[in-house]
């Protein structure tokens, strides 16, 4: 079997009467081809464990497909095993935060007064104060220093603070993860850029000039709070090291070549967001002190304020994109709502845990985050199956990525008879898909696949996890498996 069955070989499944090969003589008259006993493209479908063979993963492999009307199971291999689901864990996140917080919810980040303003002198603080808006960037914080000065504030006599306690402050997602990766980055009450720093590097005739800035389409404003030093070294690449007012990076000299950019992490979110904010009020004549974070908020005057986008089109966009930090913030927006501030993100994945086998018959879903980056979490393939069958009807489907099918070669077929639309979550030598299928009749169905080689997860160093050898090939394979397991179900079960 290739990667991929092709329209026309699903055409020729369903047809009775396409000849298996050329005669070496051709006959004198025409020959009434014999028709093929029922169900022959049924059978000749490879049997999964071909497909499984095939794909030469190693480890675990585990999935299940049920009719999405009646919940009934069709096929499965070890549907009850847990393994890590990667990010196939935010479409539970999308749930839970659609049923806590509701498809129109929106988060808002405010500037607020706390003394009287007199001839453009603000007699108090100012405060930048995060409400948990994941989507935040330097562009709305622009606008909001134009609103401040739209309101008559030219000069501020008190403190510039930062509230960032909304949510738990948390300085990465995944412990386990390499320092410099941009989709681990701290979790907090306010967030900009997704909590990433723009690093570009440029070779000129005497050395290297290095930025670090907020950038958005936009604005490309440099940051204080985040600092690179080049250092004559082959490894490691990159090293961090925390201090109260900046992320310190180095960066080794050998593996900068002539220039490039990249993302890095932002671990002090809250000073980020106040020093960009800084800038932005400074462009618009408006001179404030460094940023102070502070841990409560204070009474005060609201002066400008942004509101996000919906919930639902948020979460289209995490779905999309697989946004770690979204995932996290709505996923503990929701926990506070439901049930009090939580200590971590742990705690918080906990009190999703117990949601998700009430609300959606998950019955042992064990999930360490929000996010699916932290691969002590496990998931079986029919609580997976479960949840998606009972929430058929609620229009989640419509927030889900359509996952193109693809030819023998890797290209995307767009006439492709099988339509999927679902979640891909994808760790070093974990692979997952769940979601609903089209099938070429119209069946729907729901469907789960995991796989994960754990112990070839387990070897690798952490510095080396962001692009370990073997990951890249393996994870292909597993895609490979994983397209043709749905046409499997597709000319099985819906032709």
């Amino acid at each position: 079997m290739t990667k991929g069955m092709s329209r026309r070989l699903f055409l020729a499944a369903a047809s009775s009467g396409l000849a298996s090969g050329a005669l070496a003589k051709a006959p004198a008259v025409s020959l009434r081809p014999f028709p093929r006993p029922s169900g022959f493209h049924k059978r000749a479908t490879p049997a999964a464990e071909a497909i499984i063979a095939k794909a030469r993963l190693g480890g675990t492999v585990s999935f299940a497909v049920v009719d999405l009307d009646s919940g009934a199971g069709l096929e499965s291999l070890n549907p009850q095993k847990g393994t890590p689901p990667a990010s196939v864990t935010k479409a539970v996140t999308a749930l839970y935060a659609l049923d806590i917080l509701g498809a129109d919810h929106r988060f808002s980040t405010k500037v607020i007064a706390t003394g009287p303003v007199t001839d453009g002198i603000l007699d108090g603080d100012l405060v930048l104060a995060g409400g948990g808006d994941p989507t935040l960037d330097s562009t709305d914080l622009a606008n909001l220093a134009a609103e401040v000065k739209a309101m008559g504030i030219h000069e501020l006599r008190g403190k510039f603070l930062v509230w960032d306690a909304a949510l738990p402050r948390v300085e990465r997602i995944d412990p386990d993860q390499p320092d410099h990766v941009g989709y681990n980055p701290a979790v907090s009450g306010i967030a900009l850029n997704f909590n990433r720093v723009h690093f570009e590097w440029r070779r000129g005739q005497n050395g290297y000039s290095v930025t670090m800035d907020a950038r958005t389409a936009e604005y490309r404003p440099d940051v204080a709070t985040a600092r690179m030093q080049i250092v004559s070294r082959s490894l490691p690449i990159y090293t961090y090291a925390s201090t109260p007012e900046r992320d310190e990076w180095t960066v080794a000299r050998k593996a900068l070549g002539k220039g490039g950019a990249r993302w890095l992490p932002v671990r002090l979110p809250g000073l980020y967001a106040g020093d960009v904010f800084r800038t932005m009020a400074r462009s618009h004549g408006i001179k404030l002190p460094a940023a102070r974070i502070i841990d409560t908020l204070p009474a005060g005057r609201l002066i400008a304020a942004k509101r996000s986008a919906p919930l639902q089109d948020i979460l289209r966009d995490m779905l999309k994109y697989s946004n770690n930090l979204t995932a996290e913030m709505v996923g503990l927006a929701a926990t506070i709502r439901r049930s009090g501030h939580p200590a971590d993100l742990q705690a918080s994945a906990q009190v999703m845990n117990r949601w998700a086998a009430e609300q959606l018959g998950m019955s042992d879903v064990r999930l360490v985050d929000h996010s699916g980056l932290g691969d002590e979490s496990a998931m079986t393939a029919q609580d997976m199956c479960a949840a998606l069958v009972r929430m058929r009807g609620n229009g989640f489907r419509a927030l889900l990525k359509q996952i193109p099918m693809r030819d023998g070669n890797g290209r995307p077929q767009a006439t492709h008879p099988v339509r999927v639309d679902a979640k891909t979550g994808t760790l070093n030598f974990v692979s997952t898909l769940a979601g609903y299928m089209t099938a070429p009749d119209g069946r729907e169905l729901a469907f789960a696949i995991f796989t994960a080689d754990e112990q070839a997860r387990a070897r690798i160093p952490r510095a080396n996890r962001e692009a370990p050898e073997g990951a890249r090939s393996w994870n292909a394979r597993s895609k490979a498996l994983q397209q043709a397991l749905i046409e499997r179900w597709a000319v099985l079960y819906g032709s």
